[in-house]
């Protein structure tokens, strides 16, 4: 019979590690999305263009830091004594450090890049003709985006939302840094691993870890899957 106390364990931080990678990501969907179609779409102005390629600059910044300095600097901006959870803790504000919803602000940043680098791509890829006949027959800016960018551009939605889901499933860093390891809340799997192999119980540590090999192989099938459609 399997012990109730090691299957609660083994599966509450994988629970956890699975909602913060659906929320990462649904809010990723919601606000990155634009913001790719933005940064793809070519601007006139020189100003724009600059701050277009600085931002996207600042975007990829995760990919090349390590996710212990990113975690470092977020743990200050959110800590109750200085930066923005200071400001929080002056107007009896709840800041987010060491909470759930600190892990999704954490992610977001840290999974930014890979959300946003594919949709991107997917949009630089619309012909600009179809555009420029698009807002001919649509003067309205959201409804040429809904209608005809974002249809053009499921490939690189459905694909940054895989890799991002994968990515923020297995991460580790930035989320001991904010969140550290509070049972049910902040504790995701990679740390519960983590504490496994620190207490020397490779069995659980074993067990946990073939979870997130079974949902890795998952997402490399899916995104294999979706990689296939961008081919001409």
């Amino acid at each position: 019979m399997i012990d109730q106390a090691l299957l609660s364990a083994m599966l509450v931080p994988f629970w956890v590690s699975i909602k913060l990678a659906g929320i990462t990501t649904l809010c990723l969907m919601l606000f990155a999305t634009p913001l790719a179609y933005w940064l793809a779409k070519p601007s006139h102005r020189y100003l724009i263009g600059r701050l277009k390629v600085i931002l996207m600059g600042v975007i990829a910044m995760p990919l090349v830091l390590p996710p212990t300095v990113i975690g470092f600097y977020l743990l200050l901006l959110m800590s109750p004594t200085t930066g923005i959870g200071g400001w929080f803790a002056a107007h009896h504000i709840k800041t987010f450090i060491f909470t759930f919803e600190g892990l999704v602000i954490g992610s977001i940043i840290y999974s930014l890049p890979f959300y946003v680098q594919p949709v991107y791509a997917q949009f630089l890829r619309i012909p600009p003709s179809v555009m420029e006949v698009a807002s001919l027959l649509e003067p309205s800016r959201l409804r040429r985006f809904m209608r005809v960018a974002l249809p053009q551009a499921r490939v690189g939605i459905i694909l940054g939302s895989l890799v991002s889901f994968a990515h923020t499933i297995g991460e580790f860093g930035v989320v001991l840094m904010i969140g550290g390891s509070i049972e049910g809340e902040t504790k995701v799997i990679s740390i519960a691993i983590y504490e496994q192999v620190e207490a020397l119980n490779y069995d659980m540590a074993h067990a946990m870890s073939f979870m997130l090999i079974i949902v890795g192989m998952i997402m490399v099938a899916l995104i294999a899957s979706v990689n296939r459609l961008n081919k001409p």
